[in-house]
């Protein structure tokens, strides 16, 4: 009996011979499924391998809030504002940097993040954090182009002259701002604030693992961050205040 495809349901038979020619061209033998499987696995280990990287090359520059040396300089990435506010992930990274300061641990915090128009100012924020939190203003250094952490960490240490810094961020980013700091030229100790693993923390863990490809490309290539501009002398001056 002769089948009458045009009854098929939802127009089966119509939608087959649409399908894409890159589905017309899957192998359909043995050998060459087991070779697609091959080339898929391998792509999947390439991708992976900047994120291993990042885990190699920083375990040993990760330390706890109690064990961290007694660094002069802090560094505290931006992450978002709510309202013009810190959000709670920049928060928890600002608490951790007033913490380790009233215990004597570091000397200046320098907040680094995104001001690239008017009505957002990250820098400005976390500063107005810290002073309520009983940072001096003048311990308070501002980089107002940390537009990405390769930015703020080839920032801080071209044009604020940051040698060696703790680095303070969430632990699922501790790792490449430690690994990218390095390559611009710091020696960091990087410390992460523990978090309750939420929806943002599992989306911020899994973009991670594709900005871990972009990280492993600046540590090669050190790219000049986006705005560059001359040094500047306020990690020098606040150091130098005794206030």
């Amino acid at each position: 009996m002769e089948r009458d495809e045009g009854r098929l349901p939802g127009g089966w038979a119509a939608r087959w011979r649409a399908r894409p020619e890159w589905l017309l061209r899957l192998p359909r033998n043995r050998r060459g499924q087991r070779r697609a499987v091959q080339a898929l696995v391998g792509l999947c280990v390439l991708a992976l391998l900047p994120a291993t990287w990042l885990f190699l090359t920083t375990d040993d520059r990760l330390r706890t809030p109690a064990d961290v040396p007694r660094t002069d300089v802090a560094v505290v990435f931006g992450a978002g504002l709510w309202d013009g506010e810190p959000s709670p992930y920049l928060a928890h990274r600002l608490d951790a940097a007033a913490r380790l300061y009233q215990a004597g641990r570091i000397k200046v915090v320098l907040v680094t993040g995104d001001n690239s128009r008017a009505s957002y100012d990250e820098p400005d924020a976390m500063r107005a954090y810290l002073t309520r939190h009983g940072i001096p203003g003048s311990r308070i250094v501002s980089d107002y182009a940390g537009f990405d952490t390769w930015d703020s960490c080839a920032r801080a240490h071209r044009i604020f002259g940051v040698d060696r810094a703790v680095l303070i961020s969430q632990s699922f980013h501790i790792r490449r701002a430690v690994a990218l700091c390095r390559s611009a030229g710091i020696r960091p100790y990087g410390v992460g604030v523990s978090e309750r693993h939420d929806v943002t923390w599992y989306y911020g863990a899994t973009r991670e693992v594709f900005a871990a490809g972009k990280a492993a490309l600046d540590a090669v290539f050190h790219p000049d961050p986006r705005f560059l501009g001359p040094r500047e002398p306020g990690i020098r001056r606040a150091l130098s205040d005794g206030g």
